[in-house]
């Protein structure tokens, strides 16, 4: 696991707290089970979607079809943001991760995260790996991305507290 630099904003923190410790925003990312992926359209507008997506190693990935709105905008900017956390004011931790997409398309790392859906997620979520792509019950395969982040925030709810990890 990549070890970030941790820092906590004042700013934004109460009095007392501290930073959320990595390998927590970590777990949290792990057991998220839904996730929303922000990208800007050719033209410049913002799109936002929820989807699901997997923590494996030090990269979340999730897939797509390739004609799909978030896969077009990422074609023409793979900048993205990914968010997840509990629709809580007092409670929980919200996660932001910054970071490019790219497409993945080797064979054994695709099996790894096909397998990494399917035991989050269930059989629903089973993916063959075909041709660099996902092949499930869609009628055409899906693209698989990967975001290894650059910048993730970590919102603590309660004592309140914000979190910075540089990559």
């Amino acid at each position: 696991m990549v070890e970030p630099t941790t820092s906590l904003d004042a700013r934004y923190s109460g009095e007392g707290a501290t930073a959320t410790r990595w390998s927590d925003a970590v777990a949290a990312l792990t057991r998220a089970e839904l996730f929303w992926l922000s990208t800007v359209r050719p033209d410049g507008r913002p799109h936002v979607t929820p989807l699901l997506a997997v923590w494996l190693g030090d990269t979340l990935y999730f897939c797509t079809g390739g004609d799909e709105r978030k896969a077009v905008n990422l074609a023409a900017n793979p900048e993205c943001v990914l968010t997840t956390g509990a629709n809580a004011l007092r409670e929980g931790l919200d996660i932001v991760v910054e970071g490019t997409a790219t497409v993945a398309s080797d064979h054994d790392l695709l099996q790894r995260v096909a397998d990494t859906y399917e035991a989050k997620y269930g059989s629903e979520w089973h993916f063959e790996v075909e041709d660099g792509r996902f092949r499930g019950d869609a009628p055409t395969p899906a693209l698989v991305f990967e975001v290894r982040p650059k910048v993730a925030f970590g919102f603590g709810k309660g004592e309140y507290s914000q979190t910075r990890w540089r990559f």
